[in-house]
């Protein structure tokens, strides 16, 4: 039988709804440095967006999602609407796959959630073509590349609060 999440047997607290909303804040501030226009840059707001609705979907949803779409769209002066979908997008392929992404290890865990970002700079990109931005260059196709890499320790960092200690009473199974 394969156990999930990595195949731990650890089992995990409930998460801090302070910490899980700290986390979507900071992605923010991640997106909001002044690094320029790079078009391979990871979105960390849709990774750690994606990661939240896979592990916790009833607390963070497509709402959100699309919440943090506007004020990225707002940031970067972009089309209103055009980060917003491309996270609903990303929020909605994420619950509809978070029972079954948490069977797999790390590196399954990839192949599962590089398709949704991709997915997401996809439809941002088609909203940028269809408005008469062009086409900005494939180094654009990078961008989902390095955010599926850093899943994993996307996943090290924001699963570490919820970890227990190690319980030396070897008498109790919990």
């Amino acid at each position: 039988m394969m156990l999930p999440s990595h195949h731990s047997n650890q089992l995990l607290l409930p998460v801090n709804p302070l910490f899980l909303w700290i986390t979507l804040v900071v992605a923010l501030l991640l997106n909001f440095l002044p690094l320029g226009r790079q078009l391979a840059m990871p979105d960390f707001v849709a990774l750690v967006v994606a990661f939240w609705n896979i592990h916790q979907p009833r607390r963070i949803g497509v709402g959100v999602g699309f919440s943090l779409g506007l004020v990225m769209d707002v940031h970067q002066g972009a089309l209103l609407g055009q980060h917003a979908l491309a996270y609903t997008l990303l929020s909605y392929l994420a619950i509809m796959i978070h029972r079954r992404v948490l069977w797999f290890g790390w590196w399954g865990q990839l192949i599962q959630v590089a398709p949704l970002f991709l997915a997401a700079h996809l439809v941002s990109l088609g909203i940028r073509i269809i408005v008469g931005d062009g086409f900005p260059g494939w180094a654009l196709l990078l961008a989902p590349v390095f955010e599926t890499l850093l899943w994993p320790l996307t996943g090290w960092l924001l699963l570490a609060p919820q970890r227990r200690a190690p319980d030396p009473d070897e008498d109790r199974p919990l």
